[in-house]
């Protein structure tokens, strides 16, 4: 798919890779419309980096685990940019709960890392899929973790979630083709995000060792593989890990 013309909404567009993956889409020739829970200011912040490139942005607020806001979130962006072309699920809420510490991973925490990681981007992909069929080659492309490969990351509610989106990309893969196609990035640990200021320091650090290039992964490699999974005509159902070739024995 040509990006040039087209539109973009990246769920979760306020924090350092939300910011990259709405630029890297202007770059290519996208308007992006973002979604923010609480910090305005960042989203106004991605809004002007989409805007300095020469595309059009918009923000709106969402709280993903209210189910009754995600189809009129999606609506205000259709209403705003008139269409609806690819959507990047990238919202997403961790904590650091060792494995070992069941205790502390009770139902509240639980459900609302699954509300926010899993239900969330499902609720987004069932209101945009009639928007991204209209558009003759919609895109989704989900923001996944290696946590949701291997028993690992912030916690095991944060690591099955995204095992579960994962999952899921494949499932909408099945049920949104021909029309719409349907991939995941798996990022591991990214410097300088919100997500990675959450881990204990040994988690990252752990991280950063077992990765045979010994640092984190780019922010940047993220983003534009979510451009290439958009541009992508013939690929769908598929999970690509950047995570600086880190291997679980």
């Amino acid at each position: 798919m040509d990006l040039e013309g087209r539109v973009a909404l990246v769920a979760g567009g306020t924090g350092l890779l939300g910011l990259a993956i709405a630029r890297a889409l202007a770059k290519g020739g996208a308007d992006v419309a973002i979604t923010y829970l609480e910090r305005q200011d960042a989203a106004k912040e991605t809004c002007a980096a989409v805007e300095g490139l020469g595309r059009r942005a918009w923000s709106v607020a969402l709280d993903q685990t209210d189910a009754a806001a995600i189809p009129k979130a999606v609506e205000a962006v259709r209403g705003r940019f008139g269409r609806l072309d690819a959507l990047v699920n990238n919202a997403a809420w961790n904590i650091a709960i060792p494995f070992p510490d069941l205790e502390a991973l009770d139902a509240a925490v639980w459900d609302r890392l699954f509300a926010t990681n899993l239900r969330g981007p499902y609720l987004l992909a069932r209101a945009a899929a009639p928007h991204l069929k209209a558009s003759g080659s919609g895109r989704i492309v989900n923001i996944a973790s290696v946590a949701g490969l291997n028993p690992g990351g912030s916690s095991i509610a944060y690591a099955t979630s995204k095992a579960g989106l994962i999952h899921l990309t494949r499932c909408l893969a099945v049920a949104l083709a021909p029309e719409v196609t349907v991939n995941c990035v798996a990022p591991g640990l990214m410097e300088g995000t919100r997500m990675t200021s959450r881990l204990r320091p040994e988690t990252a650090e752990g991280a950063r060792q077992r990765s045979v290039l010994k640092r984190a992964a780019s922010v940047e490699d993220v983003a534009d593989q979510v451009v290439t999974f958009c541009r992508s005509d013939s690929v769908t159902g598929q999970v690509l890990n950047i995570d600086a070739g880190v291997f679980f024995h």
